[in-house]
Order: C-alpha cells, then structure tokens, then sequence
C-alpha cells in the first residue's frame, strides 16, 4: 500500500520524537477497522511500547472488534491533542497522528501482562499499588482481550 501524504505539508508534524511525546500524552486512540467493507471506529484507551513500535489495547474477550480483527487484521489509529476552538477565527486547535499496520490479538500470556503493564503506567498517576494489585492475579489477563498494533506508518499534523 502506497503512504499517504499531508495535503497541508505546513501543518505536518515531522519529528518522531513529537509524534511519540504525542502518543504517550494521549489517553484513548479512535481505532478504525473494515470487515468486508464495512467500516468500524471503536474508541479505545491505549499504551505505548516505544521498544516494539506498537500501541496496547485491551478489551472484552469476544465481540464486533474481535470479529473485524480477525476478518482483517489491519488497522487504522487516530490520537488527537484537542487545544479547543478559536473563537472568531472558525478555525480549531489540535495536534493529531495517525498510525497504520498490523493489528493482532496477543495470545501470549507474558506479552498479555506486559501490555496491561504498559496501559497501566500509561493511565495510572500512580500506578506501582495497581500493579501490585491487578498484575499479581493471573485471572485478571485471562479475562480481557490485549490488542497490538505495530506501527508501521506514522503521521501527525497540527494547527496550533
């Protein structure tokens, strides 16, 4: 599949460090999937692994989301950095990446625990008694669906 490129190159957000301060400030991801060709936008929280260039998710362990994945296991992934509506200008203030590549259903119960560790440290202000907590019972990964989506593409943009 051919990258896309930004229409408005003066909004791009070119440096990774950015995009990836980006993602890590973010709190929930708008994840696009299509199951023969019918699109699904399904807003999820999310943690990022800058060591494997993926995002985190969990979710229930069965469902509409599930059932896309597993019909096609391409995603799509938004992030936005909403700075408000600027009053008398009819204009609005954000900063946003996009994320493309494989989505997958992590079945490795270690991979599992390291996710939910991820999204944890993304999430919790505190998150060590969380961890301590919910990391320490292994029913509590066998309870929930953990998604990863390898960022094989990347592109912000921003109108500050």
């Amino acid at each position: 599949m051919d990258a896309y490129h930004l229409r408005r190159k003066d909004r791009a957000i070119e440096e990774s460090r950015e995009l990836h301060a980006l993602l890590r400030q973010g709190r929930f991801a708008a994840l696009a999937l299509c199951r023969d060709g019918e699109p699904y936008v399904v807003t999820l929280n999310h943690g990022l692994d800058e060591q494997r260039n993926c995002l985190y998710f969990h979710a229930a362990p069965e469902g509409q989301k599930l059932d896309f994945i597993r019909a096609h296991p391409r995603a799509c992934a938004t992030v936005v950095e909403d700075r408000g509506y600027a009053p008398g200008e009819c204009s609005h203030r954000y900063r946003s990446v996009v994320l493309r590549g494989p989505l997958s259903i992590v079945t490795d119960e270690l991979e599992k625990r390291h996710a939910m560790d991820v999204l944890i440290r993304h999430h919790e202000p505190d998150p060590d008694p969380v961890r301590t907590r919910f990391l320490a019972d292994p029913r509590w990964t066998g309870g929930v669906a953990v998604l990863r989506l390898d960022i094989e593409e990347m592109t912000g943009k921003a109108s500050l």
